[in-house]
């Protein structure tokens, strides 16, 4: 099993912006020296707390800074933007990073995101199929593009100078592209089929239930047999909340204690979808009322937390439940405690993935 990173990030508010920002990009040099594989990061315009408002510009920070893990754009949210800006983009972040980049897109699931692009009661699923349909056209066709959709148009005609370079767009590094990932937050998510037949491989969020998250592998296999191609157990990524430390006492302390990260995520998650009427992601039965899912019983059930032994068995119970995945994406948080928090990313890769490899391993 491989171990990548995913973060969104939520940071307390009033936390200096700038020293949120340093952190977010010293735990992704971490992970590239601790050998995670992958490294993703979402972004939002009009959130506080949210505060990476480009990953294509957040990972051109550290393009240059990091060695050898796949960077991803986790997501680029489509319906926020133009697909001829993506396209162009995406592509010379590939260039920077000379194929080390994986292409994560979304619709956005922010509301406030929405509304300040216009895009509040538009079809933002419609504008995502449309945005992504015209970026890969935009890469594997040339110049001057002429594409016409419902939502966007994208030609350079009447100013293209091929024979100096004007009115085209550079293609990725990668031939035809990078892989393109998508974050699947729904159960028995359509989603994932529709990627898997395209050949786009799905990460399941880290803030659905084990059971929830279990109902994509069977969708997972349908689409790659409708794409024509095998499914491996290994391409699935599976988010994760997990909280590491020496010992028992202070794991939890930092997990669940007021002043949590793990806490002031989901406090924060929490009330965005309660607010939007989605809390059924977090009921296990979904005729439960939604005044019986309370913060506490939601981290009981999302976060993982203990000494590296605890953590080990706890997430080979997780994986009963999901079945084999191999590529398990730790969920980053705000390092509320610097120390703890890249105490907590150094222990998951050098003590907690050798006990889980040895015993995957052992059972196979």
């Amino acid at each position: 099993m491989k171990l990548s990173f995913f973060t969104m990030p939520i940071h307390p508010l009033g936390k200096p912006f700038s020293q949120s920002i340093r952190e977010d990009r010293e735990a992704f040099i971490l992970a590239d020296q601790l050998g995670f594989a992958e490294a993703y990061c979402g972004e939002h315009t009009t959130d506080q707390a949210e505060i990476i408002t480009s990953t294509v510009a957040f990972l051109a920070s550290l393009a240059y800074e990091t060695k050898n893990i796949v960077l991803g754009t986790g997501t680029v949210n489509l319906p926020n933007s133009h697909p001829a800006r993506v396209a162009a983009e995406v592509a010379m972040l590939d260039h920077m990073l000379e194929g080390r980049l994986n292409f994560g897109i979304s619709p956005g699931g922010l509301m406030s995101d929405a509304e300040v692009f216009g895009n509040l009661d538009r079809d933002r699923n419609a504008m995502f199929v449309e945005c992504i349909n015209m970026v890969l056209k935009i890469w594997e066709g040339d110049a001057p593009y002429d594409l016409e959709g419902e939502f966007y148009n994208v030609s350079t005609r009447k100013t293209m100078m091929k024979e100096i370079g004007q009115g085209i767009i550079m293609r990725p590094y990668q031939e035809p592209h990078p892989l393109i990932v998508g974050t699947v937050v729904a159960p028995y998510s359509k989603g994932v089929t529709a990627m898997a037949a395209r050949g786009w491989e799905p990460i399941s969020a880290n803030f659905l239930l084990p059971k929830w998250v279990a109902t994509h592998w069977p969708n997972y296999v349908e689409g790659c047999e409708q794409g024509g191609r095998p499914a491996d157990p290994n391409n699935w990524r599976v988010a994760k909340n997990i909280c590491v430390a020496k010992d028992q006492a202070t794991a939890k302390r930092y997990a669940r204690d007021p002043g949590s990260p793990y806490v002031l995520y989901y406090h924060s998650l929490f009330t965005k979808l309660a607010k939007g009427g989605r809390l059924n992601l977090f009921k296990e039965d979904q005729e439960m009322p939604d005044e019986d899912v309370t913060l506490d019983y939601v981290l009981d059930r999302l976060v993982i937390h203990g000494d590296p032994s605890s953590v080990a068995e706890q997430i080979l119970e997780f994986r009963e439940t999901t079945g084999p995945f191999g590529n398990l994406v730790y969920a980053g948080h705000d390092w509320t405690d610097y120390d703890l928090g890249r105490e907590s990313m150094i222990l998951m890769a050098e003590q907690v993935m050798p006990k889980l490899n040895a015993a995957i391993g052992s059972a196979e």
